[in-house]
């Protein structure tokens, strides 16, 4: 963990700096709502010219709404930063926070938090309230009022009392806690006098559900919310207050934790350290206290450089120094309350990857693997920055592999190069080889024959998979010649329901061995497949399988009789021709009856008069770009 000089204010004289100190490295972390920005390409080029030539690095995050900005690098370079930022009037009032503090002490760290490059990204929102796709962000103009680090002290100390023109109603005060679990471990309001809510979070989308389930208990409170710099509160205290009546009283520490913490460098009412999102990782005060402990044996322990994650979700964990092991597979507390089969904190890898359950449609053995970024609460792949891809599984269809279904869908990834990295895989059924009988009779022995038996080709076929297959062909194997005696069956669809089980079996080693995966793209098919694990997620305790939204292109439904309309709860994306493209493949109907089983809110149908393929023109790239913006 590096160590830092306290935060300087720079929003007004600021403080005067020796030469000694202007070389030493800084990070500074500001964010700015503004009026709608028009030109954001001209905002971005301001961000990559200044930034590139000072030789900044972090995150940049930029939208109509504003900005938020993470950067390091020298303090005399993030001094000028500050100075060009000013003269944009678009940031007057922005609060800028700039800490001196060593260079990354650990290559690891720095690279998980985005701290080895520059990172500028055009944004929806600065930040995800909700994973949601549908979900409508509230107005960023019904914040709660900001509260300066004293006054919000005054606040705690005199359990209520904040201005006599104003006071607080102290018999229903509380304080929210809008940070993730990892964070509150180590550091957090602690007061006798006024009650604080955790909400033990593992990241910040699902904060609103939180709130929502909570809602009776925080009717009517005066609401005290807090966050490490500021800007989650801005969001959250918007949705709280978006509720009416009962919620007026929402109040926010601005500047966050920080601000809190260079007015007091004591620690005040914030026992522990302030988790961090660059190399730092954590921010203590000078009383150096602790509260944080180890997983395992309970320890004081709040160091979180070895960078030890749960092996289900990814979220980091804290784990002494005497009970870290090699390959060691520990499991998070949440997972632990809420995940079935996680019994102990620490598992070993043998034992964890073997373990497996029973479901409504068999034995599944099973594993585990999502991986999460900490910064944003995206699925990530463990040692890549928050700025990273979104990485999406993609299933082919029927009687197609994954070479061609990558041909294919070419244009698709090159459309969606700078957002999401499109992975194919082939499905575990291999297929026989198909071939037509002659239709022409040629002379035998003198005599026309409708009897011939055709050899098959002598050509070189590459294999084709299935991730569905008839109850006849069902533990088969593929790879040779059959003969068909009957035309193409466009309903064949329909009798291809078995081997589910054998498909999520081998689903779950390609999550365990080349996830995690953000979402999955099903293309026919392979629609069907994605749909029914979306539809069985809730009674298949499949741990490594997981993701956080699924496409499903041209899909139909199979074996969905045990699951009711707008039951399956995950983001979804149907996309299909409509009567006029005329799918000669999946009818349009059956894909919007696929549609109709996942639930109404979640849901979103781009419709395209293109046939059985997936549309790379706009507007339908266009609405399947501004869907996956949600999780990026």
């Amino acid at each position: 963990m590096s160590d830092t000089v306290p935060l300087w204010r720079l929003d007004g004289g600021g403080d005067e700096y020796d030469d000694a100190v202007k070389e030493k490295h800084g990070v500074l972390l500001y964010y700015k709502f503004t009026p709608p920005i028009a030109d954001l390409d001209d905002l971005y080029s301001f961000y990559e010219s200044n930034c590139s030539s000072l030789g900044l690095i972090g995150r940049v995050r930029i939208s109509s709404q504003g900005v938020n900005v993470t950067v390091g690098g020298r303090m005399s370079s993030l001094e000028k930063h500050i100075a060009a930022v000013k003269e944009n009037r678009l940031f007057d009032g922005t609060d800028f926070k700039l800490g001196a503090c060593e260079e990354p002490m650990s290559e690891k760290v720095a690279e998980e938090c985005g701290f080895t490059s520059l990172s500028i990204r055009i944004v929806k929102e600065l930040v995800t309230l909700s994973s949601n796709p549908l979900f409508k962000a509230p107005a960023i103009s019904n914040v709660g009022r900001h509260l300066s680090a004293v006054e919000f002290h005054s606040v705690i100390k005199n359990t209520g009392e904040l201005l006599r023109e104003d006071p607080i109603d102290s018999g229903k005060i509380v304080l929210l806690d809008a940070r993730n679990l990892y964070e509150t471990r180590i550091g957090k309001f602690e007061t006798p006098n006024v009650e604080t809510l955790d909400p033990g979070i593992r990241q910040y989308s699902d904060l609103p559900t939180w709130i929502d389930d909570h809602v009776e208990q925080l009717r009517g409170s005066s609401i005290l919310m807090y966050c490490t710099g500021g800007i989650r509160c801005e969001m959250a205290s918007s949705y709280i207050r978006s509720k009416g009546d009962g919620f007026e009283k929402v109040f926010q520490l601005y500047g966050g934790i920080q601000r809190y913490l260079e007015q007091f460098p004591d620690g005040g009412f914030f026992k522990g350290k302030n988790f961090v999102f660059d190399h730092r990782i954590a921010v203590g005060s000078s009383n150096g206290s602790t509260i944080g402990k180890c997983l395992l044996c309970g320890t004081l322990f709040d160091d979180y450089s070895s960078r030890c994650r749960c092996a289900f979700c990814r979220m980091l964990v804290l784990i002494c120094n005497s009970c870290q092991k090699e390959n060691a597979k520990y499991v998070c507390e949440l997972c632990q309350r809420h995940e079935k089969g996680a019994e102990s904190a620490s598992v070993d890898a043998k034992s964890y990857s073997d373990r497996s359950t029973t479901c409504d449609l068999g034995h599944c053995s099973l594993g585990a693997v999502p991986q999460v970024d900490q910064s944003t609460g995206n699925l990530l792949r463990l040692g890549v920055g928050s700025s990273r891809k979104l990485r999406i599984l993609c299933l082919h269809g029927f009687r197609q592999n994954a070479s061609g279904f990558k041909g294919r869908s070419a244009s698709l990834t090159k459309k969606l190069k700078s957002i999401a990295e499109l992975v194919f895989i082939d499905a575990p059924h291999e297929l026989p080889f198909i071939y037509q009988a002659s239709s022409l009779q040629e002379p035998v022995d003198g005599e026309l024959s409708s009897q011939r038996q055709d050899p098959p080709p002598s050509v070189i076929c590459t294999k084709k998979y299935a991730w569905l297959v008839a109850k006849e062909f069902l533990g088969q194997k593929g790879g040779y010649w059959e003969r068909s005696e009957v035309p193409f069956d466009p309903l064949q669809f329909q009798q291809q329901t078995e081997g589910f089980n054998e498909s999520l079996t081998y689903l779950n080693t390609v999550f365990s061995e080349k996830g995690p995966f953000d979402g999955i793209l099903g293309f026919s098919q392979g629609a069907a497949m994605g749909a029914l694990i979306c539809a069985k997620k809730g009674t298949c305790n499949v741990p490594a399988v997981d993701f956080r939204f699924a496409i499903l292109c041209s899909g139909f439904g199979v074996n969905l009789a045990g699951s009711s309309k707008g039951s399956i709860n995950i983001p979804s994306l149907h996309i299909f021709g409509n009567l006029v493209g005329k799918d000669r493949q999946i009818p349009a109907q059956a894909s919007l009856d696929l549609a109709s089983y996942f639930e109404e809110g979640s849901r979103m149908i781009i419709q395209h008069n293109s046939g059985h393929l997936i549309p790379t023109m706009s507007p339908s790239i266009d609405d399947l770009r501004t869907f996956l913006d949600r999780f990026v």
